[in-house]
């Protein structure tokens, strides 16, 4: 089962996702090596995937995400697919 999130805000053109990175925490589940969530930089926004695999760490990155929109636009629009 995966959630898919589109993370909508007014990019920067500039927008440089280094900072953004160092944060995150590993997308692979050591364990079973499964894929915990996915993402995608566009020029809207973000693009997320939860795999259901580890709830803790797909809610850790996609906060992430979602601070890293709200500190980069006035406002942000979050919508589940």
């Amino acid at each position: 089962m995966k959630i898919e999130y589109r993370i909508k805000f007014a990019m920067p053109s500039d927008y440089n996702p280094a900072e953004l990175f160092k944060k995150m925490p590993s997308p692979i589940h050591r364990k079973t090596m499964s894929e915990i969530y996915n993402y995608r930089i566009e020029k809207d926004g973000f693009y997320f995937v939860d795999w259901a695999v580890d709830q803790p760490v797909a809610a850790t990155a996609f906060r992430l995400f979602v601070d890293e929109a709200l500190r980069l636009g006035k406002s942000v629009e979050i919508t589940r697919s």
